[in-house]
């Protein structure tokens, strides 16, 4: 018994070093582990499962292992008997093999592991419910499929309880793995919605602890996210204006999780995105964007083009609240391109309503910085980046009529961009006389004419409607 006990020990130990991971791969030690598994001594069988966490939880190949010897049964089948380590051990297993790939899950899920799973949720010890959570967690992050055998398996109302447990723990790691059910579909985000977790997700957004407020708020925003219906039950559950000090905390992850939740219930109707108005939301997350660098920054950006996008009052909104000179210092400050991309596409969205809203992008002399992202070889080759920032200049430039802004474009502008600057001048000019001089002036006039438009074509027309509002001796 004691050289069985040594034995279990001196695995799980080894196993928790990488450096000795090789050399228990090769001795074959899953396969010397798995007798011990039914071993009469509950201190061997717990450490066992110890040491076969540990081995799973260093790779995929070793997991693989653990599943092909055939332990999984062998690990399940008196759990619920079982001491509470020894159910800690084993969630833990089935925990690390979860996580590698949907398959591994899925041979979880096949053993019928998730039935002995649900009665750990159900025990008294804290420890063995974080234990369960966890492992139904990593399962259900794959796929929809997989999230659905964690529902089918009676999991979702039992998790509700835990976030409603006192240990911090295991609210975080329940909130975690409501996140991960919800995400995959609107389906199974009502599961979660059904089984009553909003209320007590929304109760805990003002939680002390940074890490469990990043877990609820990303479960709100995954549930959020789905459907207008979805959304809106959120929102019910009174997280405004509560939901905005998170934007000012000094927790990143908390600050780019709340900037989510609230996107992800912006980018729905007019009337979610004027009830965030309504609430303070556009000034503070305008704040936020000002506080933060990088990727924290993005779903914010994304906010204030979602709301802008709705409607020109919503738009008018972003505008008064301050919300294009932030948008400008992402577009130079930041070096990632897919975030330049959504601070071009927000300013896009801000622009394309009237000519009024195109005049404030324009005289935040944004368009040449738009511009030179725009044409910059070092640019990411991403067709999508290039097509949304192209599709942002072009929203501005179709409504912009403030003619001082738009004439250094001139001098710069490659072919696909000159039509649409061509074609404001073309429909100012003909009805300002003081736009017309200071179009000679500046040089404009002189450009147009070095302009090679092919016969018949658009950009002709509109050079053709320029030149016709000059005597044809300044023309020449």
């Amino acid at each position: 018994q004691r050289a069985r006990s040594q034995f279990a020990q001196a695995v799980a130990d080894l196993a928790a070093r990488p450096q000795s991971i090789d050399t228990l791969r090769s001795a074959g030690v899953v396969c010397l582990l798995r007798p011990l598994l039914l071993d009469v001594v509950p201190s061997i069988r717990q450490t066992t499962a110890l040491a076969l966490g540990r081995l799973a939880d260093y790779d995929v190949e070793l997991a693989e292992a653990v599943v092909k010897a055939g332990i999984l049964p062998h690990l399940i089948c008196s759990l619920p008997e079982e001491n509470r380590y020894y159910k800690k051990a084993a969630a833990f297993v089935l925990r690390a093999i979860a996580k590698h790939s949907p398959q591994l899950a899925w041979a979880i899920v096949q053993c019928g592991a998730l039935e002995m799973l649900v009665i750990c949720l159900e025990d008294f010890d804290p420890g063995v419910k974080e234990g369960a959570s966890w492992a139904f967690g990593y399962i259900a992050r794959h796929n929809p499929e997989l999230s659905q055998a964690v529902v089918d398996a009676g999991a979702v109302p039992l998790l509700v309880l835990c976030i409603q447990e006192p240990e911090i723990a295991l609210k975080r790691i329940a909130a975690s793995t409501l996140s991960d059910i919800s995400k995959h579909s609107p389906e199974l985000a009502q599961t979660v919605v059904d089984a009553g977790a909003i209320a007590y997700l929304a109760q805990l957004i003002p939680n002390p602890d940074a890490k469990l407020k990043r877990q609820v708020l990303s479960a709100l925003s995954q549930i959020a996210k789905h459907s207008v219906d979805l959304a809106e039950l959120v929102v019910e559950a009174e997280i405004f204006p509560v939901v905005l000090t998170c934007l000012k905390d000094s927790d990143e992850y908390v600050k780019k999780n709340g900037a989510t939740l609230i996107r992800e219930i912006a980018k729905h109707t007019p009337e979610l995105s004027q009830f965030i108005v309504n609430s303070g939301g556009i000034a503070a997350v305008i704040d936020c964007i000002g506080s933060c660098r990088g990727t924290v920054r993005l779903p914010g950006i994304m906010t204030l083009g979602y709301v802008a996008a709705h409607s020109e009052n919503l738009s008018m909104a972003v505008i008064v609240s301050k919300g294009i000179p932030p948008l400008c210092v992402c577009l130079i400050e930041e070096h990632e391109d897919h975030i330049k991309a959504a601070a071009a596409w927000a300013l896009g969205q801000i622009g394309r309503h009237t000519a009024e809203h195109a005049r404030h992008v324009a005289v935040a002399n944004v368009l040449p910085t738009l511009l030179d992202i725009f044409v910059d070889t070092r640019s990411s080759e991403d067709l999508k980046v290039k097509a949304s920032r192209f599709k942002a200049l072009k929203n501005i430039l179709q409504k912009c009529t403030h003619l001082p802004a738009l004439e250094p474009l001139l001098h710069e502008a490659p072919p696909s961009i000159m039509k649409h600057i061509i074609g404001q001048f073309s429909k100012v000019l003909p009805h300002d006389s003081k736009a017309r001089r200071l179009f000679v002036t500046t040089g404009g006039l002189k450009k147009v004419q070095e302009i090679q438009a092919e016969p018949g074509s658009l950009l002709q027309e509109y050079i053709n409607t320029i030149n016709n509002c000059y005597p044809e001796e300044i023309v020449r």
